[in-house]
């Protein structure tokens, strides 16, 4: 297979202590040497990571060369104060954002409320950021539709609002079934939507507590994966194995049925992320500058 096609961008979040900020720094130099298309830095339901957001954006602009996109969220906000968060961003350097509605003030699971004088939902948020202008605008897409959405159809209908209203590309929740995500791309493009849908990959750290967000989320955990995991709870070092072994071979299936772009949830954590792409046959900058080389 040929990979030198394939473009990856890794998502991040704010850490929270400087142990975590410590280890997303490390993450972030690692992973800077396989030239991602962008990197994008997750944003708390009601802005409640704002702060360590902004913050951690603005060194990933002042101190890399890594295009750096902003998630951001309308949720407990009015439109005044989104759009004087946006700028607060494009003080720093943000081009791009990654525009989404945000999880219920109330947590995953509670009833979504919009905000008064707000944004009712991402697609308003779309709008809001294409009237402010000069931004480059991300969305979310939901293979295995939004747990909120009554149906795939108004799903759809939702990111196509989305995408009329300006959005460029769509990110999608992460999934493992390909032929899920084959299924709901091609209802996608039905619907007439043509920008790249991008899917998400999750390298899994610990089968255990993604079988909890994903319960969370609406997304499948299929059998297969408990399978390759069988007995390795005490066996961290072959447990690594089969994850970079598994999101390489969804990311290989994935390439040979056209698809060239995928985004990375790295967790702030690089060395499945490398490890993954070292099983693609990708090797990182500094050793294609020796004389290494990427594989063909």
């Amino acid at each position: 297979m040929t990979t030198r096609r394939l473009r990856f961008s890794f998502e991040f979040f704010p850490p929270k202590s400087e142990d975590m900020a410590d280890q997303l720094w490390k993450t972030v130099e690692a992973l800077s040497l396989w030239t991602p298309d962008f990197v994008s830095v997750t944003y708390g339901a009601g802005g409640t990571t704002r702060e360590p957001t902004l913050s951690t954006v603005k060194r990933l602009i002042s101190e890399t060369a890594l295009p750096t996109a902003s998630h951001l969220t309308c949720v407990g906000a009015t439109k005044d104060e989104v759009r004087q968060v946006v700028e607060q961003f494009r003080s720093v350097g943000v081009k791009h954002f990654v525009a989404l509605r945000g999880d219920p003030q109330g947590g995953m699971g509670s009833a979504y409320q919009p905000y008064p004088g707000g944004y009712s939902n991402a697609a308003e948020l779309v709008a809001g950021l294409r009237e402010m202008g000069g931004f480059e605008i991300s969305v979310s897409a939901y293979p295995e539709k939004h747990p909120e959405s009554p149906d795939v159809a108004a799903d759809i209908d939702m990111l196509k609002r989305k995408v009329d209203n300006g959005a460029c590309r769509a990110l999608t929740q992460f999934f493992f079934d390909n032929d899920v995500f084959e299924r709901y791309l091609e209802r996608v493009r039905a619907a007439g939507i043509s920008v790249p849908i991008v899917p998400g990959i999750m390298p899994i750290q610990n089968l255990t507590q993604l079988k909890r967000f994903a319960s969370m989320c609406g997304a499948t955990i299929p059998g297969f994966l408990d399978d390759r995991f069988a007995g390795l709870d005490d066996q961290p070092k072959a447990r690594a194995e089969v994850a970079a072994a598994v999101a390489a071979e969804q990311i290989e299936d994935l390439a040979r049925r056209g698809i060239s772009d995928f985004h990375l949830y790295t967790m702030n954590r690089s060395a499945l992320v490398t490890a993954t792409l070292g099983n693609l046959g990708l090797r990182p900058r500094a050793l294609a500058d020796d004389g290494a080389g990427a594989a063909a």
